[in-house]
């Protein structure tokens, strides 16, 4: 869990604290110096870094060729970069990172917002929560890079004032896991699709 004092100093104030808390729980990491590698669709293996040199060495040799997480946000170590020489160890800061990520990720929620018509009914919120962290896990929504796309602006005033309790909170972050799994050209197991079976012909009806 995040601390409060954290979120409070380096959170994007766009953002409710228990948005900024659960966007981390359900996209994040708990380890700011967490690397993450993928490269076609496919996970890839490295060390994981005990110094914040280490890490950086890890993106740096990555960056340009893969798809780079970093951080307690994984944010996009690539973005807004020409190449390694420009990435910036703060990204390997938790403040630093918390600061980057939630701003992106505020940005990624208003692309959202705009796509279902920016609704200003709080029972919203979730599904558009739930649908920006799909967003961020894989770059894209409805066929936009969110990461490079414009940011729509405005207030996200639809944010529901209190976040569901730990077993719904629950719900929502397997549930956009597992659609991230499912559905995400970014896993490996892209090919269990497979597995959506049409049932209707069990039991003899032809």
């Amino acid at each position: 869990m995040l601390d409060a004092a954290l979120i409070k100093e380096c959170g994007e104030p766009s953002l409710k604290p228990a948005i900024v808390e659960q966007f981390v729980l359900a996209a994040g990491s708990d380890d700011p110096l967490a690397v993450t590698v993928k490269s076609g669709g496919r996970l890839i293996l490295v060390p994981k870094a005990t110094s914040a040199e280490e890490a950086m060495e890890i993106v740096q040799q990555h960056v340009g060729t893969a798809v780079v997480r970093v951080g307690i946000t994984q944010y996009p170590a690539g973005v807004g970069v020409k190449g390694p020489t420009d990435l910036k160890p703060d990204l390997l800061d938790a403040c630093q990172n918390l600061r980057k990520g939630t701003a992106m990720f505020a940005k990624v929620l208003r692309i959202v917002a705009q796509w279902y018509g920016n609704p200003t009914n709080k029972d919203v919120f979730p599904q558009i929560f739930e649908d920006a962290v799909y967003a961020w896990k894989t770059g894209e929504f409805e066929g936009v890079s969110v990461f490079q796309a414009e940011d729509p602006g405005g207030a996200l005033a639809n944010q529901k004032e209190s976040w569901p309790d730990k077993s719904e909170a629950d719900t929502v972050e397997t549930g956009a896991r597992l659609q991230t799994e499912a559905e995400s050209p970014d896993e490996e197991n892209i090919g269990t699709a497979g597995i959506r079976v049409d049932l209707s012909r069990i039991g003899g009806q032809q």
